[in-house]
């Protein structure tokens, strides 16, 4: 299991890549059981009233939720690649510069542990 980190500000989106051989979640609209990564991550935007509030480098916003975005891939690099393009877009939904989002990847024995 990896942990695919995007920071920006204050805030944080953290996303999974289930590897060959673990179990991923099954929902409605997941991926096929045979790929070999999936990837699941929340997706959001800015909205002018309701949602959750956050602040991000002094501004308040609201942002929305909607499903995670499940997907699945043939190999590692991949999975990973559209990982941190998928976090670099979420911040660029609520107006960060995706140049401006530092994304990590996390394979520690940790990151299981946390999920």
């Amino acid at each position: 299991m990896l942990q695919v980190h995007g920071r920006a500000g204050e805030t944080e989106l953290t996303g999974t890549i289930y590897e060959r051989g673990e179990d991923a979640p099954t929902f409605s609209g997941a991926p096929d059981g045979n790929a070999a990564y999936v990837w699941i991550c929340d997706e959001f935007y800015e909205v002018e009233s309701g949602g959750s509030r956050l602040e991000l480098d002094g501004r308040a916003l609201n942002v929305a939720f909607e499903s995670p975005l499940p997907r699945g891939f043939d190999t590692k690099e991949r999975a990973i690649a559209a990982a941190k393009e998928h976090v670099r877009t979420q911040f660029a939904r609520i107006g960060v510069d995706p140049d401006a989002v530092d994304v990590t990847v996390d394979s520690s024995p940790d990151a299981a542990a946390s999920v």
